[in-house]
């Protein structure tokens, strides 16, 4: 590629031509619909669901009907499953399409001990002739696009990425996301993309690059090496959901996007704080809360300690927003920008 931003044409999923090249990578309790829908404002091109169980018995427990909720979540609606049983997917893909999924995710990155220990997850890389039969099932069973995620491989002396990326082309899958590490690294040392850079020159469906990219020149030169059609971010999301919107920035015209002003990363984090309550209740609401906005601190304040000290004792939706709103009004009050 020659770095040229207007070199690569946006991303194609099924029906779908993604508005930019920078998605939410999925991730268990993290991307639930409040965050998939304030990360989709703030520019990430496609949000998928956290992960669900394809044992659709399972899906009556509270956690399993709000992670089917999409009430108001933009469109693509992306459901991620995990499973093992081909038949099982099958089914639990058409139901998850019955309920409102416009493409089905299916998880073999996962590195998990309590996902692989169930042989789902990246533990599926070790059985590709599985693999196949999984993906044959789901495409035949729905009418929607079915996308997979993968890692590189089941450990660095089996780094078989090209060959699962090959068989899911030939299955029918519409997009492959791939982290750069294989299942025994977990998220230790740093992501490697050569061999993202091996697949994606090995098949024709768009490839999305993810792994240890933090910001819009990560994102940059990541696509640069690999050829790459778009970044799947993750973890440089918590505490900062705006990062889609200074990525996809750069990523679209080589120019860094305006910073946010302090006042308008507040109104975001306290427009996010009071989502949760909504969607989860008080109880719950509070307690989930609690994760954000110790990423919000560590993002924000020099010294967060004593911030989210007084901000996690806080029992109640209305005690916690409250002093949530003194700490980051006085916080969006000390400079003018803020990222």
């Amino acid at each position: 590629m020659d770095g040229d931003p207007g070199a690569r044409t946006l991303p194609r999923i099924g029906p779908y031509t993604l508005p930019g090249r920078a998605v939410l990578a999925p991730m268990a309790g993290v991307t639930d619909r409040p965050f998939r829908i304030l990360c989709r404002r703030l520019g990430a091109a496609l949000a998928a669901s956290e992960m669900l169980t394809s044992d659709a018995r399972l899906w009556r427990t509270h956690k399993s009907r709000l992670r089917l909720d999409h009430a108001g979540e933009p469109e693509p609606r992306v459901v991620q499953l995990a499973g093992a049983e081909p038949a099982v997917l099958a089914e639990a893909a058409r139901l998850a399409v019955g309920r409102g999924a416009q493409i089905i995710d299916i998880n073999m990155g996962c590195p998990a001990k309590k996902v692989c220990g169930r042989l789902c997850g990246s533990a599926l890389l070790a059985d590709e002739a599985l693999v196949g039969r999984i993906l044959d099932a789901v495409v035949r069973a729905v009418n929607v696009p079915v996308t997979l995620k993968i890692r590189t491989g089941w450990d660095r002396q089996h780094r078989n990425g090209i060959e699962i990326a090959q068989r899911a082309e030939q299955c029918g899958i519409q997009a492959l996301a791939v982290h750069g590490r294989t299942r025994a690294d977990f998220y230790q040392g740093e992501a490697e993309y050569e061999t993202i850079r091996r697949i994606k020159s090995s098949v024709r469906i768009p490839v999305f690059a993810n792994g240890d990219i933090r910001c819009a020149h990560d994102a940059r030169k990541v696509l640069d090496f690999t050829d790459a059609d778009a970044v799947m971010i993750g973890r440089a999301s918590f505490g900062e959901p705006w990062v889609f919107r200074s990525v996809n920035s750069f990523l679209e015209s080589g120019e860094k996007t305006r910073p946010l002003l302090r006042c308008e990363a507040r109104d975001i984090i306290l427009a996010h704080l009071d989502s949760l309550y909504g969607f989860y209740g008080e109880e719950s609401g509070v307690r989930i809360a609690r994760k954000h906005i110790g990423w919000y601190c560590e993002r924000c304040f020099t010294d967060p300690a004593p911030v989210r000290q007084d901000l996690m004792a806080a029992t109640s939706a209305r005690e916690q927003l409250a002093r949530a709103s003194l700490h980051f009004d006085a916080w969006a009050g000390g400079a003018a920008r803020a990222a």
